[in-house]
C-alpha cells in the first residue's frame, strides 16, 4: 500500500531530524497526528496538505512531489508517495 512520507533534516545532514509516514488511504485522517514541527515547517513554506489528497486521489502521482530547502533554518523537507 502506498504512504505519503514526510521527512525533515537538518542542513548537511544525512540522517532525518523528524519522518512521519502515512498510509494514503488514512492520510486525510492522519493529517491531524502529523508532529507540530513538520507541519509548520510545510505551512511557512506555503505548503496545502489539502492538493496533496487531490494526488493521492488521482493515482498518479508517485516517488518525490515536493522537496523544500529552508536557508534560514538550514532544514530541508521532502514530501513523496512511496509503495
Amino acid at each position: 500500500m502506498p504512504s505519503i512520507k514526510i521527512v525533515t533534516y537538518k542542513a548537511g545532514e544525512t540522517h532525518p531530524e523528524v519522518t512521519v509516514k502515512v498510509p494514503t488511504n488514512v492520510f486525510k485522517l492522519a493529517r491531524a497526528l502529523i508532529p507540530n514541527k513538520a507541519y509548520s515547517a510545510l505551512q511557512e513554506q506555503g505548503i496545502d496538505l489539502s492538493g496533496v489528497d487531490e494526488l493521492i486521489s488521482s493515482g498518479e502521482a508517485s516517488g518525490i512531489l515536493l522537496e523544500v530547502e529552508d536557508h534560514k533554518k538550514n532544514e530541508k523537507t521532502v514530501i513523496s508517495i512511496e509503495e
